[in-house]
Parts: C-alpha cells; sequence; structure tokens
C-alpha cells in the first residue's frame, strides 16, 4: 500500500501550528489518508533553589595567599562548582574559624551540575581559616581552608 501524498505546504502549515501553539503533537485525517506530526519538546529546568546565603561572614575572609595551597592543612576543592558553607539559607554554617572538626566532618557543600557535594574533612584539626564565602564559584585545586 502506498502512503498518501499531501502538499508540502499542509505539512509546513502543521508544523507551525505546532510552534505556535507549543504542542508536541499534532495529526489529521482527510479522505486522502492521514498525516501524524510530531517534535520532541524541548527539556524543562527544574529550578533547584539554591541555599542562597545573604548573611555576612562572622569574621572577615582575608585573601588566599599563593602558598595556602602548598599548607599541609589545606583541604582544596575537588572539583569546579559553587561553595555553600550552611547546608540551607538560614542555617547554621557547618564550621566556623577556631572550630575543631573529626575527620569525616562535613566542612561545607559545593554545588556542581545541580547536585551538591559534601567535602569531608580529611582528618581531625581545628579551623585556621576559611578562605572563601558562600555563594563564590571554585576551581580544581583551589583552596578551601585550612585545617591545623
Amino acid at each position: 500500500m502506498t502512503p498518501p501524498s499531501f502538499d508540502p505546504k499542509i505539512v509546513r502549515a502543521l508544523a507551525e501550528i505546532l510552534a505556535d501553539t507549543n504542542l508536541t503533537e499534532i495529526e489529521v485525517e482527510t479522505k486522502e489518508g492521514r498525516v501524524r506530526i510530531a517534535r520532541t519538546p524541548a527539556a524543562i529546568a527544574q529550578p533547584i533553589a539554591a541555599p542562597a546565603m545573604t548573611q555576612a561572614p562572622a569574621a572577615p575572609i582575608p585573601a588566599p595567599a599563593a602558598d595556602d595551597a602548598k599548607h599541609p592543612g589545606a583541604v582544596l576543592s575537588p572539583m569546579v562548582g559553587v561553595v555553600y558553607l550552611a547546608p540551607e539559607p538560614g542555617a547554621a554554617a557547618f564550621i566556623t574559624i577556631g572550630q575543631t572538626v573529626a575527620a569525616g566532618q562535613t566542612l561545607l557543600l559545593i554545588e556542581a551540575m545541580k547536585t551538591y557535594n559534601q567535602i569531608r574533612a580529611q582528618k581531625a584539626g581545628t579551623v585556621l581559616r576559611i578562605l572563601v564565602e558562600p555563594g563564590q564559584p571554585v576551581e580544581y585545586g583551589q583552596p578551601l581552608l585550612i585545617l591545623e
């Protein structure tokens, strides 16, 4: 059986209707036959509420020194992303300067590709300096904080 032939103008008009109405599929049946035109819908981005930290840090954050990355207690960023110091807006920070932390304790979050990654202490120690601010973009290998 030979498929029915449709005037290309009809097919084009149906495609325009899809675009104008934001439909994903349209089907028309006539005495000559039936034509169905479909398109894949555009991916819908699901907004994720990022923990926006509007409060000022408790202490001024010193500019990272060039040798901070070489400090034996430096915690380096394992990825590119955006850093957050608290689990959600308005919540207490995971750590503060002078606080003692245990190995495996969450120090901060890094959002990468809409996923929040916990950065944990590799060893126990005291937070000497926090080198980043909430919402700050960070690079791979960038020093985030110093543990003593």
